[in-house]
């Protein structure tokens, strides 16, 4: 890196925060592109932001405002911050006021080299804010940046083309192969609970289920570091019951809540508000509670619990309670709508018996690729990280120094 030269990040760069433009100077066509943050989610702008669906007309903004081709843009507001997603502009384009750009000074820096050299940045990390999170000028004071002369910032370039264009069909390749286990494995449930043949019955949820299908505590209760286990929606929504991120109530609340509801093993937990028509069967013999997100489902002499499970996990039960959700904004499945769900099942227990230890096998097939692809996924993501810190400290043209050297 003898020949790398450390400056200021100000020192390369310009920051630009986006401007405030007046909803009448839109247009759905115009001079210059006019990009929000969900503009940055428009199909084709995934790296390069090359359209958009909002205009400007050039007369009506000041053309300081209006980003060149070559700068990295990215969230600088809310929680968008979050999802740490950078562009690099493909056109001329304004950006909104959630939204920062990056200009760099060409004399000193390629622009896909700066673009490259944010992708290291965690947004989160460096934004201030404890309420709405918020990224300014401020918030890269003291940030240093190692510069090589043009021809290697060339160079690291077209490695990092490379390199990152194999990573992403690799990632592509996994969440396809990811996606693709799911789907099997749904449509494998789909095809068993579309059966109408010779010994199965269709029933009412509240005809297979024993006593009144109803929900868990209305009231938000007082929570404590220890106690009795107390649960909601949000320990049910990956189809099994998540017993470590929990919450405890004290015994006075228990005994209350359990004059209303009393859940034991087999039961199944489906949940009826925001994350709605997932199901988890208890697994354990636990004493706890519930929360009103909650529904308990408990399987009648009819019907095996873990074909009820399976089955409350399908297509054919999700359509279902599809259309009968209510309420605007956060979507909930009323009890009655629950009781009303029609239930598809063999009469015969063994047949029951049968369907469950085939969906369980595949079920223990799907999560074990699963986990292979998502392990996969971490690994690229790890590996896109070591390319890029390599790049940005000299060793990703090292060798080729060595050779221009010789």
């Amino acid at each position: 890196m003898s020949n790398w030269t450390e400056y200021e990040l100000s020192d390369v760069v310009n920051l630009k925060s986006g401007t405030t433009v007046k909803k009448e100077l839109e247009r759905d066509s115009g001079d210059v592109a006019y990009i929000k943050v969900s503009g940055m989610n428009l199909e084709g702008n995934e790296v390069k932001i090359t359209t958009a669906n909002t205009f400007l007309n050039h007369a009506d903004i000041n053309i300081n405002h209006v980003l060149p081709v070559g700068s990295t843009i990215f969230p600088k507001r809310g929680g968008a911050i979050a999802t740490n997603k950078k562009r690099i502009t493909g056109i001329p384009l304004c950006i909104d006021l959630n939204t920062m750009g990056v200009i760099p000074k060409p004399e000193l820096v390629l622009p896909l080299y700066i673009y490259y050299y944010f992708q290291i940045f965690d947004l989160l990390s460096i934004s201030s804010g404890t309420t709405i999170p918020q990224i300014n000028n401020y918030s890269f004071n003291g940030l240093k940046i190692f510069v090589p002369p043009i021809p290697e910032q060339k160079r690291i370039v077209a490695i990092l083309d490379q390199a990152f264009a194999d990573i992403d069909k690799a990632r592509a390749n996994a969440e396809q192969n990811l996606k693709n286990a799911r789907e099997l494995f749904e449509s494998y449930l789909q095809q068993v609970f579309s059966q109408r043949g010779e010994g199965w019955v269709e029933e009412k949820m509240s005809d297979v289920c024993e006593g009144k299908i109803t929900d868990g505590t209305h009231q938000t209760p007082k929570y404590f570091e220890n106690g009795y286990v107390f649960l909601s929606s949000r320990n049910v929504t990956s189809g099994v019951i998540d017993w470590v991120n929990i919450k405890y109530i004290d015994e006075a609340q228990h005994v209350e809540m359990q004059k209303r509801l009393s859940p034991r093993r087999g039961d199944i937990l489906l949940a009826k508000n925001g994350t709605t028509g997932v199901a988890a069967i208890v697994d354990r013999d636990e004493i706890f509670d519930i929360y009103v997100s909650l529904a308990l489902l408990r399987p009648s002499e009819k019907i095996i619990p873990r074909y009820l499970l399976h089955f409350v996990n399908s297509r054919v039960a999700k359509k279902q309670f599809n259309k009968r959700l209510k309420g605007i904004g956060v979507p909930n499945l009323h009890l009655k709508e629950i009781r009303d769900v029609v239930v598809v099942y063999p009469e015969d227990k063994d047949a029951q018996k049968n369907i469950v230890r085939k969906i369980d096998e595949l079920l223990a097939r799907r999560n074990q690729l699963e986990s292979i692809y998502s392990q996969k996924l971490v690994a690229i993501d790890e590996l896109k990280k070591s390319i890029l810190q390599k790049a940005f400290s000299g060793e990703l043209t090292k060798n080729d120094n060595k050779g221009a050297a010789a």
